[in-house]
């Protein structure tokens, strides 16, 4: 390093960052396979490098063995605790803040890595020597061997280790593919897999939220239709169609407004696929009441109630 020049290995390093970002956040490069290529030195490796550059900037400090090492050890430590940190907060564990966290950790870790080195006699900082490894690589690859044996072997292990990389790179990018499925649920307006909304006054609403998650190794069109008593009822186009990408969850509140009265009501959350317009891929219901006034409501509630203590009763 000469002057102010940024080092090498913390340009690399900065420059994935940055290109794992564009990947992952631009629409269409983040269905490549390309995204799990720059994704995982993201998670695995460069937040641990860039760590033990800021802690160890001199040459000195660790040879480059235990600094890989370290980078792949320290990189599994900090990443889950920036996602313990986002826990926390109102971002919560999510691709983006998580994405952004990890960038800009590593991030600010190669600005106090290079600040550290500058501190340090230019002979003592620790650098990566991508030059001076090129040069001999090249000079050991072109200049003749010894002799014919030499060269055969020579081919033989370059072949080696290119072929281990693409195997790796390959087992990588195409995952063992497991069960293809789709999660269908419904929650109460809390959130929760409770207090749903079964008792309606005739004209007021009732709040429902449905989920879909995709586990279906290919991006799928859905089809979400809620009928009552085999009625169909409207739906806004946001919610009755939504496009989404293997292992993506989508949650959207629906709003429920019962047309007519009645007992025992059968309220169905029917979601179609791409490949099945006319038979629901899954299906979920409950069981409502449509009361035309808030005393009608109230007296099926204490019905109910009465019932439940004579069972009650004569339990005992």
């Amino acid at each position: 390093m000469n002057g102010n020049k940024v080092p090498s290995d913390l340009l690399l390093v900065t420059g994935l960052v940055l290109l794992t970002d564009f990947f992952v956040l631009m629409p269409g490069l983040n269905e490549t396979f390309l995204r799990t290529v720059l994704g995982l030195p993201l998670v695995l490796f460069l937040p641990g490098y860039a760590l033990i550059a800021a802690l160890f900037p001199a040459k000195s400090d660790l040879d480059g063995i235990e600094r890989v090492a370290l980078s792949f050890g320290l990189s599994i430590a900090v990443v889950p605790l920036i996602g313990l940190g986002l826990n926390y907060t109102s971002w919560g564990i999510r691709l983006v803040p998580v994405l952004i966290s990890i960038s800009v950790f590593t991030l600010l870790m190669c600005g106090l890595a290079y600040f550290r080195r500058e501190q340090l006699p230019e002979a003592g900082r620790f650098e990566v020597p991508f030059r001076a490894g090129a040069e001999a690589l090249r000079a050991e690859v072109l200049e003749k061997p010894e002799s014919r044996t030499d060269l055969i072997l020579t081919i033989i292990l370059i072949l080696s280790i290119l072929a281990s990389v693409v195997t790796l790179g390959y087992v990588i990018v195409t995952p063992k593919e497991g069960e293809h499925f789709t999660e269908f649920y419904i929650l109460g307006p809390e959130g929760m897999a409770d207090n749903y909304p079964t008792d309606y006054v005739l004209g007021e609403s009732g709040t429902v939220i449905f989920g879909v998650v995709n586990h279906e190794y290919r991006a799928v069109n859905y089809s979400l239709e809620v009928r009552l008593d085999n009625k169909t009822l409207p739906l806004p186009e946001d919610a009755s169609h939504v496009r989404l990408g293997h292992n993506v969850t989508w949650e959207r509140p629906l709003t429920i407004t019962p047309p007519a009265e009645g007992k025992d009501m059968k309220l169905e959350f029917l979601l179609f696929n791409d490949t099945e317009q006319e038979v629901p891929y899954r299906d979920l219901h409950l069981w409502i009441n449509v009361s035309t006034t808030a005393e009608e409501s109230q007296k099926e509630d204490g019905k109910w109630d009465e019932k439940g203590a004579e069972k009650e009763g004569a339990a005992k």
